[in-house]
């Protein structure tokens, strides 16, 4: 019989892969709690409408690569592929929008698109994020920034990593750099792709993040936003880079980096490596003051950010070493209870403890040894008498007695 696989787009976390995997998850737990992000978790799959409101219809994840299906009950269900606008629908959900703003949210899961699989992109694939919800101040921007640095530098990744910034100003802002777009491609349409030319109808913004190399070719050439701020959305972008500079921040301004949808504006951001080939960003996210109004709450300011967790993995320097365990070992039938005792004290200690359950003093002695144990605990009946261990120290070799009670406080 034939050996079940993993469903194409999917993969396994065991050992080193896992390792690295939680530690990126952790490390960015604990330095958004220092910024006063409380966790949430939403379900994995939400009301279609949620993503469809969310993304826009017109978005390559709404149109191309969402699971999604029909309940029995016959409603449209999503597997979530991203988690921002879950986030906004909890907090329109649980009422939440008119009560202890802001809100800082972090956030880790997996997420599903259905997408060619390629290096560091999976069809199920991880998540972390912060979302600060229901703040305009250019303060807050800047702070979320600042939270994803020091995560990207706690991990160890922030060389070779570089922040790149954007803004999209206000509506007016917008309206204006739209109309100049229009005209721009509109005298390009016969060249643009056609996925281009029916966002020249719809959403002409997305044409600045098409990957066609024709249309890649044109945008190059297309006007820039800066060139259409009004004085308050200019002074809103001075202000975040003026922030950022105090809190440590190095980056650099890239004119082309868009969001296509109305919600979005102001600050846009990207943070990009040149160490995972093409796939070069990391991090990447942005202002986006209308979400939780399409979600049915109030308008609600709102700015985040969302990292793939494999990305991030693949860039540390190393995986974080497994824990390396306490092996006991009781010589003959009548130490098992003993050493059973010893085991416990050990972990209710902190120490991380094993047993083998069968085998002489030379089998679990090459146990203790493949599982990489740094420390053996041996009990004998003589030993058990006396009150005391064999303790042995598997790196150095050596061997001593120690009192029994005396055990979990030595390896500690």
């Amino acid at each position: 019989m034939t050996a079940l696989q993993p469903v194409r787009g999917t993969r396994d976390l065991i050992g080193e892969e896992f390792r690295r995997h939680h530690h990126v998850a952790e490390t960015a737990r604990r330095v958004s709690a220092l910024y006063g992000f409380e966790e949430w978790a939403t379900p994995v799959f939400e009301d279609t409408r949620v993503f469809a409101r969310g993304l826009g219809d017109t978005s390559d994840v709404v149109m191309k690569e969402m699971y999604s299906f029909t309940d029995r009950g016959g409603d449209s269900i999503t597997l979530r592929p991203e988690m921002t606008a879950g986030v906004c629908r909890a907090l329109v959900s649980n009422g939440l929008t008119q009560s202890n703003l802001p809100r800082k949210v972090f956030y880790a899961g997996p997420m599903f698109r259905y997408e060619r699989p390629q290096k560091g992109r999976y069809r199920q694939f991880h998540q972390i994020g912060i979302e600060v919800l229901g703040a305009a101040e250019p303060l807050a921007d800047a702070e979320v920034i600042a939270c994803g640095w020091d995560i990207l530098c706690a991990l160890g990744v922030s060389d070779g990593t570089v922040l790149e910034i954007n803004t999209l100003g206000d509506a007016e802002s917008r309206a204006a750099y739209r109309a100049a777009l229009v005209a721009f491609f509109s005298a390009h349409k016969d060249a643009l792709s056609h996925d281009s030319r029916v966002r020249l109808e719809k959403n002409p913004l997305r044409i600045l993040d098409s990957k066609d190399e024709t249309d890649r070719a044109i945008v190059a050439a297309a006007p820039v936003i800066g060139e259409h701020l009004t004085a308050a959305a200019a002074a809103f972008y001075a202000s975040v880079k003026a922030h950022l500079t105090r809190f440590g921040v190095p980056f650099r301004e890239n004119p082309r980096i868009v969001r296509g949808l109305d919600y979005y504006s102001h600050t846009a951001f990207e943070f990009v490596t040149d160490r995972l080939g093409a796939q070069g960003t990391v991090m990447a996210g942005g202002r986006y003051n209308g979400l939780v109004e399409e979600m049915g709450g109030p308008p609600t300011p709102s700015v985040g950010w969302a990292a793939g967790i494999e990305r991030l993995a693949m860039l540390l320097p190393e995986a974080p070493p497994a824990p390396r365990p306490v092996a006991v070992i009781p010589v003959g039938e009548a130490a098992e209870g003993p050493a059973l005792d010893v085991l416990q004290a050990l972990r209710r200690a902190g120490v991380v403890a094993e047993i083998a359950y069968r085998g002489n003093l030379k089998r679990r002695m090459e146990r203790a040894n493949r599982i990489g144990a740094r420390a053996a605990v041996i009990l004998g009946e003589e030993e058990i008498a006396a009150g005391v261990a064999q303790l042995r120290d598997l790196d150095a070799g050596t061997q001593e007695r120690v009192p029994l009670a005396q055990v979990a406080a030595r390896l500690g």
